[in-house]
């Protein structure tokens, strides 16, 4: 599933594209893609709309609508945009489409059925189901040493169970949660509520540091107009530094990675430079 890193590039990508641009139909080709709006209403409440802005909230993307509305978009495991020229065909699994005046279109495309659209009055953004429980932003001074220090205190849950809630720390998935604990040098199996000030700080500085990295790598990567699916930052230089490499030795003292499931997804740690 895109983490934080992915969606702020495909958000980015899509600012560059289509801001400005009027919604002149709008289809919804797979009811399921926005069970809150049947696609005849969906179809109606996005006609004629002018996209003002895009950005991100968390893993959603934020479309800005010109009559006081938002279109709320989750990439889940397999969503992508695509804007296609008329001549050009659909994909094989396109859930959505957005057609503009100048006879571009705007397609959101799904293998896995999993994506997740919502239109919302932007008034009430903040209040939205998918939104409102949200913890702060990574990069916003809400997202504080104090404030990990406070949530963490109430969670005695896994380490790396407490970091992929995103009600807890915003953005962070498997990858890079995997990542920043390893900068941050603590085992993903500690309980979060034992981990002392000093170690907190670490691991605020990682988490910081690691989406930062990541956000900063997809500056660099023009975006393709064909597909606005963000692609996965690999890591300084070549390759991550734990994630996916069991067996490989540790990039720090050489010991070979560990993995271990927790919540039904991989963990990979170095046993010797994470302790717990």
């Amino acid at each position: 599933m895109p983490e934080l890193p992915e969606v702020e590039s495909v958000a980015r990508a899509l600012a560059g594209l289509i801001t400005g641009r009027t919604i002149v139909r709008a289809e919804l080709r797979r009811a399921k893609l926005a069970p809150d709006s049947p696609p005849q209403a969906f179809a109606r409440r996005l006609k004629g709309q002018t996209i003002n802005r895009i950005h991100r909230r968390g893993k959603h993307i934020l479309l800005e609508l010109s009559g006081g509305r938002t279109l709320i978009v989750h990439l889940r495991m397999s969503g992508r945009f695509l804007l296609l020229a008329d001549e050009i065909q659909d994909p094989k699994f396109a859930h959505a489409v957005l057609y503009f005046a100048d006879g571009m279109r705007l397609v959101f495309d799904d293998q896995r059925h999993f994506g997740l659209m919502k239109i919302v009055n932007t008034s009430e953004l903040a209040d939205a189901k998918e939104l409102r429980k949200l913890a702060p932003e990574p990069f916003s001074d809400e997202f504080s040493v104090e404030y990990l220090m406070a949530t963490s205190r109430s969670s005695k849950r896994s380490l790396k169970e407490f970091l992929l809630d995103q009600t807890k720390v915003t953005g962070l998935g498997n990858i890079y949660a995997c990542e920043a604990m390893f900068l941050a040098g603590v085992h993903p199996g500690i309980r979060s509520h034992k981990l002392s000030k000093p170690r907190l700080a670490r691991l605020h500085e990682s988490i910081v540091a690691t989406l930062a990295e990541a956000v900063a790598h997809s500056e660099k990567i023009e975006p393709d107009p064909e597909n606005l699916e963000g692609g996965y930052f690999s890591g300084s230089g070549g390759g991550w530094l734990v994630y996916d490499r069991e067996g490989e030795p540790c990039r720090t003292c050489g010991t070979s990675i560990s993995r271990l499931k927790q919540g039904g997804r991989s963990t990979y740690f170095c046993k010797v430079c994470q302790k717990r």
